[in-house]
């Protein structure tokens, strides 16, 4: 793809969130369906880049919501992990699959559930995603959620009926007694082995505290990490009323 090829201008765009190009580069002929070298489609770029104006000039251009870049990404998921909410609500405004499955066997929702974004899991429901719908592992959504310590998650996904209300209590008493930061530990070592350094980060969010660990190289550069949020206590509590049956 040479520089003179406009083709070759829309992802520089795309990426500096350059509305105003993206508008001539698609009146000038480039395709809303436009690959970048490496294959990436110019809706997922946009998606996961959270430029939410961009993504509505490509789908009203041509651009198919469902379609996967590098046949393995669906921009709905990459919208959906990122906590890309005003992209998730332009993409299924466009009439994406809410329950789309890109590589791997993952949804836009197990994503959103296993970064804890309330806002796009609500969003999601509300479009039609299944809330029993197993993640790549086979783990219930409520299970994710109530893995994840957020609180908003749950509730939304108690909202739309979703079952394993007893697998995910379980899981949030599990939490509770070992502790975010040691399951955080114990997580990263599995991935990348025992004996690393490691430092913690706390930093409030919108449902209470996230709790970060990263692992350090030998220069004490952070080379992997990993976050949790903090909401178990409380979900605990949710799940425990949602699973009381009232007595006869």
């Amino acid at each position: 793809m040479s520089a003179n090829d406009p083709t070759a201008r829309l992802f520089p765009a795309l990426y500096e969130g350059d509305e105003d190009a993206v508008v001539r580069l698609l009146r000038a002929g480039v395709s809303a369906e436009a690959v970048d070298e490496d294959g990436q489609s110019a809706l997922y770029v946009a998606a996961v880049s959270d430029r939410p104006g961009i993504v509505r000039l490509l789908l009203a251009t041509g651009a198919d919501p469902d379609r996967l870049s590098l046949g393995t990404d669906a921009p709905l998921c990459g919208a959906a992990c990122g906590g890309h909410t005003e992209v998730v609500r332009a993409l299924l405004a466009a009439g994406a699959n809410p329950d789309t499955v890109e590589a791997f066997g993952f949804t836009a929702l197990t994503w959103a559930l296993r970064r804890g974004h309330t806002a796009v899991t609500r969003a999601l429901l509300a479009a039609g995603a299944d809330p029993d719908r197993p993640g790549p592992a086979g783990e219930p959504p409520l299970v994710t959620a109530a893995h994840r310590g957020s609180t908003g998650c749950v509730r939304d996904l108690l909202a739309h009926g979703a079952g394993a209300r007893g697998e995910a209590l379980a899981e949030a008493r599990r939490l509770l007694g070992v502790g975010v930061e040691t399951e955080l530990l114990a997580g990263l070592a599995r991935a990348h082995g025992p004996g690393h350094p490691s430092v913690t980060h706390r930093r409030p969010s919108p449902e209470g505290v996230t709790v970060e660990v990263q692992l350090l190289d030998v220069q004490g550069r952070p080379f992997a990490g990993d976050d949790l949020q903090t909401g178990h206590a409380e979900i605990v509590t949710v799940l425990k009323a949602s699973t009381t049956r009232p007595r006869r």
